[in-house]
Order: structure tokens, then C-alpha cells, then sequence
């Protein structure tokens, strides 16, 4: 097919990618979010998404993509656009879906409070799905599941993972809905083992590394749970902590 060739920074197609890079606020206005990758795109393309815009580097495809504005960029102009530094391309827009809240919460269900940062975000997200989870929720300020770098590091399954952002307030009533027992997992005396309790289609709720489950959040868990290692170690990383309670849910069965 034949392509428009864009040269210049200031192209409208390409403040509208800068945009739903940097912008959060821009991204919900607009309804869609970036991506950044041969296997984000083909991942995409595979699981149904709808990718609205494609931006080539350098050169344009070998095959044809099932997607009508497509734009070939030169590699200065392509990364000035990317939130990635030296991609190989392709960038790609992809349309937001409704959040699909009429689901099966038999898997279990992980709840990230406050984790700001997209990498460990990400990573909740690709793991969940690597394990069968029935969902991620996000509350209490987690970083955006449409941030570039979120979506790169959930390695194609923001496509396939249920993502609900719920504010903490109408949690109890999401659990109550779903039937769902909530555990916190929290540093204190009164945390069991996780090895003694049974998580199977419950949730499970970590907080960022450094501050841990607000107040908030702990009175409406109905017990709390702790990983066991060893106690001159530091308290582990959020995403790594989240993937040892998420096998426990139901990881180590598949």
C-alpha cells in the first residue's frame, strides 16, 4: 500500500503519538494507547485488538497489516515519536476496550495498591496471566495500565488480561459481588503464613515496597498473609512478591 513519508516534528500525526506517550489524561480522552514492537503489534493482531494507526521506520512493511492509517517516519522523526529509546519500530496506537467486570472469579484476583511504577505493573500483569488469574485490580494510585512502559513489560498480555481499576472505596462491594475472601499481604504479627492459608479463588492484595497496605485497605481484608524467607533479607519487590502469592493462588496447579 502506499504511505504518506512524515519529515517533520511538528506533523499532527506524530504530536498526537507524543501525546498519548506522555499523557494519561489524553490517553483516556482519546480512547487509545501506544505501543512499541514487532511482537506488541503481532500480539495485538492475534488476540483481536484494534490497532487504529501504524508508524514504520525507516522502511515500510514486507506484508500487509489489516490496519487503513499507516505512515512511514525516517529514524529521526520515528524516535523522536517513540517512548523507546532506539526501537526498531513499528509504533502503533490500539483502541481502549470497556473494562469487562462479568467474569468468572474462580482463578482469583490480585489487587495492586499504590505501585507506581509501570515495570512492576507490567510484570503483575504478564504473570497473572501466565498463571490463570481471573483479573488484576488496580487501586490506590497504581501506575496506568496504558503507560508505554507498562504495556511493553506485560510482553503482549495487556491484550489477554482482565485489568479493572477500581477505587478503594467500592472495593468491598467489587468483593462482595464476587464472592471473593480478600488477603493482605502485610509485614505484622497478625500475617499467617501463605503457606497456611488456602488462597484458591481469593484475593490477594500487595502494596508498593515501601509503604506496604495503607489502613484503608487492610480493614476490609478479611486475614493477612506474609511470604516467608529469610529475616536479615529485605522485603521483596512488588512484582516479585505479587508472583509468588499469584503461584501460590493457582500457578503451581497449571
Amino acid at each position: 500500500m502506499n504511505m504518506e513519508t512524515i519529515s517533520s516534528r511538528k506533523n499532527p500525526f506524530i504530536r498526537h503519538l507524543r501525546s498519548l506517550s506522555h499523557d494519561g489524561s489524553y490517553r483516556a480522552e482519546q480512547g487509545e494507547f501506544l505501543c512499541d514492537g514487532q511482537k506488541l503489534l503481532d500480539e495485538a493482531l492475534s488476540f483481536g485488538a484494534e490497532v487504529t494507526a501504524i508508524l514504520w521506520k525507516d522502511r515500510p512493511p514486507e506484508r500487509e497489516y489489516p490496519c487503513r492509517k499507516q505512515f512511514l517516519a525516517l529514524k529521526e522523526i520515528y524516535d523522536y515519536a517513540s517512548p523507546m529509546e532506539n526501537s526498531p519500530g513499528p509504533l502503533f496506537s490500539v483502541k481502549m476496550k470497556p473494562a469487562d467486570t462479568k467474569f468468572d472469579p474462580a482463578g482469583g484476583v490480585i489487587v495492586l495498591e499504590g505501585v507506581q511504577d509501570p515495570g512492576n505493573v507490567g510484570t503483575v500483569i504478564r504473570t497473572a496471566n501466565a498463571f490463570g488469574l481471573s483479573a488484576v485490580v488496580l487501586t490506590g494510585g497504581c501506575a496506568d495500565r496504558y503507560n508505554p512502559k507498562t504495556v511493553r513489560a506485560t510482553m503482549g498480555a495487556v491484550f489477554r488480561q482482565r485489568v479493572l481499576p477500581v477505587p478503594i472505596e467500592a472495593l468491598p462491594d467489587f468483593l462482595k459481588e464476587k464472592g471473593l475472601k480478600l488477603y493482605g499481604a502485610a509485614l505484622s504479627d497478625n500475617a499467617k503464613d501463605l503457606r497456611q492459608v488456602c488462597l484458591d479463588g481469593a484475593a490477594v492484595a500487595v502494596g508498593s515496597e515501601g509503604r506496604g497496605l495503607s489502613r484503608e485497605l487492610l480493614d476490609i481484608c478479611d486475614g493477612e498473609i506474609i511470604i516467608p524467607m529469610n529475616p536479615n533479607s529485605e522485603s521483596l519487590n512488588a512484582a516479585v512478591a505479587a508472583s509468588v502469592l499469584m503461584w501460590e493462588m493457582g500457578g503451581k496447579k497449571r
